[in-house]
């Protein structure tokens, strides 16, 4: 099957959380073909009254098209699927769109995985996962101060033509017409959208900051907030160049001058993170995929990295929910507060209590 990057372009926004939410509305709103894929109560509302956009010049209704499921989109080879789900959910959403069929007027033409997916994902897996089935995978990193929290509507605190600022590349490398045209229509849906080479160094530098998103369910003063992300981001920048994994120049985002604004909206408490947002809400964090990509690479490549493992249990291990602090987090010490000797596998064999 051969993709056709034409004027009938669609985009099927995979996830409807803040990202996707504040992605696929801009792009209706500035004409392009959209079909967002949302779940339970979030798309029931979109879908009776359309996605609540709230900013900071007001709130907007943005009426688009609604799917609840894979099975309720037709393909077509001029589509482009944006994947904006969590990264803990890639993989069970890859493997729902991969092998859909694609039609064209004559008939059956290809499968979803000949289709171009752009991952906006935190961290780095998500790009290897949609490898293993895509043929044409590119990763997007994407900053924006968007969030989530009520079904059937987003905050979105930046206005164009700065909505949010987006790298998009080729995976693992490169650079290609696709990727230079999906560029053009984020840039004129209101976002920065640089098309570039080096889509992993971005992705790399977005996760040095995104190792801090756990901290804001931490509780104490901003001094030891600050030493603990300092902290934090050492270890992952060891991690990544143990690991051989390239870095952008001063180990961070370059926004060639553009400036994301971010603006008051009414009634939203601005400075929350995706990480806090997934807990507000009750549902799965990306800690393992934040955090833990650090610990992995510790793991793999002998880097010491104990503060991002810490930070990933006080977050994932609900046994330690009564002691989210900073404190604890830069106490040193890996068991639960009260057991410094505390062996958590031997805790877990033996069935003791451990809070």
């Amino acid at each position: 099957m051969v993709f056709e990057p034409d004027g009938r372009r669609r985009y099927v926004v995979i996830g409807a959380g803040a990202v996707g939410g504040v992605v696929a509305a801009h792009l209706v709103e500035t004409g392009h073909n959209v079909v967002l894929v949302a779940r339970g109560e979030h798309a029931r509302r979109i879908r009776s009254r359309g996605l609540v956009v709230r900013r900071p010049d007001g709130v907007h209704t943005v009426g688009m098209t609604v799917a609840e499921a894979a099975s309720e989109v037709g393909l077509s080879p001029s589509d482009v699927l944006l994947l904006t789900v969590k990264t803990q959910d890639v993989e069970s959403v890859l493997a729902e769109w991969a092998w859909k069929p694609v039609h064209s007027a004559g008939g059956p033409v290809g499968v979803g995985a000949d289709l171009p997916v752009v991952t906006f994902q935190n961290g780095l897996a998500a790009e290897g996962a949609a490898l293993r089935r895509f043929d044409n995978v590119y990763g997007a990193t994407i900053a924006v101060a968007a969030s989530f929290i009520t079904p059937g509507e987003v905050v979105s605190p930046s206005l164009p033509p700065v909505a949010g600022v987006i790298w998009l590349g080729r995976h693992p490398g490169g650079r290609d017409d696709v990727q230079d045209s999906i560029a053009r229509d984020l840039g004129k849906a209101g976002f920065a959208a640089f098309s570039v080479m080096d889509e992993r160094c971005h992705k790399a530098a977005k996760l040095l900051g995104s190792v801090a998103n756990a901290l804001d369910l931490l509780s104490g003063p901003n001094d030891l907030r600050d030493r603990a992300r300092n902290l934090l981001r050492e270890e992952a920048v060891g991690a990544l160049q143990a690991a051989g994994i390239p870095l952008t120049p001063h180990h961070g985002l370059d926004y060639r001058g553009v400036r994301l604004v971010i603006l008051p909206v009414a009634g939203h408490v601005p400075g929350r993170f995706s990480t806090w947002q997934s807990f507000a809400r009750g549902t799965t964090s990306e800690v393992d995929y934040l955090n833990g990509e650090v610990v992995l690479l510790g793991r793999l490549t002998g880097a010491a990295v104990p503060l991002n493992r810490r930070a990933q249990r006080l977050a994932a291990d609900p046994r330690f929910a009564p002691f989210r602090s900073l404190a604890v987090l830069l106490d040193g010490t890996d068991g639960l507060p009260g057991h410094a000797s505390c062996n958590v596998r031997s805790s877990l064999k033996n069935g003791a209590a451990t809070d």
